[in-house]
């Protein structure tokens, strides 16, 4: 009896992600600076460096780890922990790439099958990247977040509003690790000039 007690341990016993190895929240993120146009938009110019292959390292299967803020913008500093799975692979001969993010326990669904789709494009033009999102629950494509990679890190941006207010949102790439990716949010509404970190996830091969 033991032994089956000393296994169901294992198979339940889950860490906290804030104590996951690769899971860092890194408060010395210094972000580009956001420029914008005459005509209140984005002005979002590639790194000399970006390229079609920066998100090679995604093609694949697998497990995320997440830490996800349970107020945005209300100064808040309870997070959730929840995991779940993820599958891209790369379209238009390398082009761009899809990937597919499952899990039951997204926060405010648990138990709940969530499945959100992500497109990512280059433009070989402006050496762009632009990432479009859609999940399950809302059947809306969002406003691509649009930017590029230098140094392994990655900043994509749009303007959005969250409950009504203007925000700038950012999504952060950091893949010095490639096999332990570091994706996470950030929201500001002073166009950039602070931001409010609102969740992180690690990549962990599956």
């Amino acid at each position: 009896m033991k032994y089956l007690f000393f296994l169901l341990a294992i198979l339940i016993y889950r860490p906290s992600l804030a104590q996951h190895p690769e899971l860092k929240t890194d408060t010395t993120i210094v972000m580009p600076k956001i420029n914008i146009d005459a005509n209140g938009l984005l002005s979002i110019t590639s790194s000399a460096t970006s390229s079609p292959h920066d998100f090679d390292f995604l093609i694949g299967k697998w497990k995320m780890y997440h830490r996800r803020l349970n107020q945005r913008l209300q100064n808040c500093h309870d997070w959730t922990e929840f995991q779940s799975t993820d599958e891209a692979s790369p379209i238009l001969t390398g082009l761009g790439d899809i990937d597919t993010y499952k899990t039951t326990e997204m926060p405010g669904m648990v138990g709940t099958n969530f499945e959100g789709f992500t497109l990512r494009l280059f433009n070989p033009k402006t050496r762009l990247w632009s990432l479009y999102w859609v999940a399950n629950n809302s059947g809306v494509l969002d406003a691509p977040q649009v930017g590029s990679f230098e140094n392994n890190i990655g900043h994509f941006f749009a303007k959005d509003t969250y409950h009504g207010i203007p925000v700038i949102v950012v999504f952060r790439w950091d893949v010095r690790d490639k096999n332990h990716p570091l994706w996470s949010q950030a929201f500001s509404t002073d166009n950039g000039k602070t931001w409010e970190w609102n969740w992180y996830n690690v990549f962990v091969r599956n």
